[in-house]
């Protein structure tokens, strides 16, 4: 069943890594090895977490890459899911 409404990833950075341990936008993006610019657009939801990013965040905040990954997936299919109609299409069957 698809998630209702679920949150950026970088919501969910934020809450569960950077806020409990207490580190700022500049700190995590220097531990990651990503600029600061970088780290900001994901946290505050402007870019997506890319498999890069993934292996990244594993490493440093734990999870497994695919799990990021699936969270990124999951705010992508739920969000074109408000903006594309797909109403009018139809299944083609096997003749």
């Amino acid at each position: 069943m698809p998630m209702y409404n679920p949150p950026h990833p970088g919501e969910i950075i934020r809450e569960f890594c950077t806020d409990p341990l207490k580190m700022n936008v500049t700190e995590a993006a220097k531990v990651l090895g990503v600029t600061r610019k970088t780290f900001s657009a994901i946290l505050n939801g402007r870019s997506g977490i890319s498999p890069e990013m993934a292996l990244r965040l594993a490493k440093v905040f734990g999870r497994t890459p695919e799990g990021w990954l699936k969270l990124q997936s999951q705010y992508d299919l739920w969000k074109t899911r408000q903006s594309v109609d797909i109403g009018a299409l139809k299944r083609i069957e096997a003749a």
